[in-house]
């Protein structure tokens, strides 16, 4: 027997929908609900009017919400080297070509980091080598989350074009 519930208005009405759903799919319960909150305050702070499906909206951000958790979870649960037991890490290559490999390799790097704007430079510095979230990076310069975002990506296109030969 369905339970009955009062008309509602608006995003309202979609909420235990989108909830039903992303509970069945998310094994993790409160991900899904918290994802859903994200996504219904995103909304009401945007404007209401210019969303022409509501429940597509919400389906979708619910989606992409869940995606960047998954992501975020995923590039956490990286170890760091100083982490590891001594067994568990990678055998030290005191061999005089893993220098040279080695020493080429940084000077690459400098080299394509020199080639970018200095601001993607900063951008990748701040992240990847310095451990800063990309919404600490952007209220340090005074940019917006996704100007960080492109600088970054922009960066990371340009560094795999440029160290892709030193791939192995």
């Amino acid at each position: 027997m369905r339970r009955s519930y009062p008309t509602e208005h608006g995003w309202l009405a979609y909420y235990r929908e989108l909830l039903a759903t992303w509970r069945r799919k998310e094994p993790r319960q409160g991900d899904a609900q918290d994802t859903a909150h994200d996504a219904i305050a995103n909304m009401l702070a945007g404007d209401v009017s210019a969303i022409r499906n509501p429940r597509a909206y919400l389906h979708r951000s619910m989606h992409h919400g869940l995606i960047n958790q998954h992501t975020r979870l995923r590039r956490e649960a990286a170890i760091a080297l100083q982490d590891l037991r001594e067994d568990e890490h990678p055998p030290n290559q005191d061999d005089p070509e893993s220098h040279a490999r080695t020493a080429q390799l940084s000077r690459a790097l400098l080299d394509a980091l020199a080639e970018l704007p200095h601001p993607c430079a900063a951008v990748f510095a701040w992240h990847r080598l310095e451990g800063q979230t990309v919404p600490e990076i952007a209220a340090t310069l005074g940019l917006s989350v996704s100007s960080v975002e492109k600088y970054l990506a922009r960066t990371m296109r340009h560094l795999h074009a440029r160290l892709h030969p030193y791939a192995r």
